[in-house]
């Protein structure tokens, strides 16, 4: 969004209001100016102390509309369970040749990796090029599983992973332009309540603490929660 389209856009939002969700969505759809179907986008300051370990908040989600970006998914698998994976769409399979090729190379051409327990010692050849751009799986992503195929056909689904970054915020695509209103509200509601569902325990006071939702050049709007 060039310089002229953002300050029309931001003529209509007052920043100091908080907005109820609908009449956010409404806002979002009817200021985005982008020439390209641009993202939605959720950014929540939670109420957390980042430092703290015990703090940390982690989910995933299957948003029930697809936000229109399909991912590479790379299995690293036994042998045995190669076509198992590729029949349930990954795009890249392999074990030990997958792991030599990439700890050679240094090259990633994947956004998700996906491993079964076993192959995990494997891969610890090459998590420090995995780990540095969050792509070595885990447990608690959902991403090391003996269950490969149910777990990669819901990666095709737009199961994807949050995670609250240094400074105790989250930052989630849930959509695009093109979805109409009622299909961004209920992306919107389903990632709420998952952040909602893994509230630390130790986490005291308000945890929603700010709610925006934007397009991906726009303005943000304040949501009342």
């Amino acid at each position: 969004m060039t310089g002229k389209r953002y300050s029309e856009a931001r003529k209509s939002i007052d920043l100091k209001k908080s907005y109820s969700l609908e009449e956010a969505m409404d806002l979002l759809k009817n200021t985005s100016k982008e020439k390209f179907d641009a993202g939605i986008e959720v950014h929540i300051k939670l109420g957390i102390d980042p430092k703290k370990g015990e703090q940390m908040v982690r989910g995933t989600i299957v948003l029930p509309h697809s936000v229109g970006k399909s991912k590479i998914i790379a299995a690293f698998v036994e042998s045995n369970l190669e076509k198992e994976a590729k029949d349930a769409g990954a795009d890249i399979v392999g074990s030990e040749e997958l792991i030599k090729e990439i700890k050679t190379s240094g090259k990633i051409n994947f956004d998700i990796a996906i491993a079964t327990p076993s192959m995990m010692p494997k891969l610890a050849q090459i998590a420090k090029i995995l780990g540095p751009k969050g792509l070595m799986p885990n447990p608690k992503s959902e991403t090391v599983t003996p269950h490969i195929k149910k777990a990669i056909e819901e990666l095709k689904k737009g199961k994807t992973t949050f995670k609250n970054d240094d400074t105790g915020n989250i930052h989630q695509l849930i959509g695009r332009v093109s979805l109409d209103k009622g299909q961004l509200l209920e992306n919107f509601n389903v990632f709420i309540e998952a952040v909602n569902k893994v509230k630390p325990s130790s986490s005291k006071g308000v945890y929603l603490r700010n709610v925006v939702v934007c397009s991906t050049m726009g303005p943000g709007i304040k949501v009342g929660m």
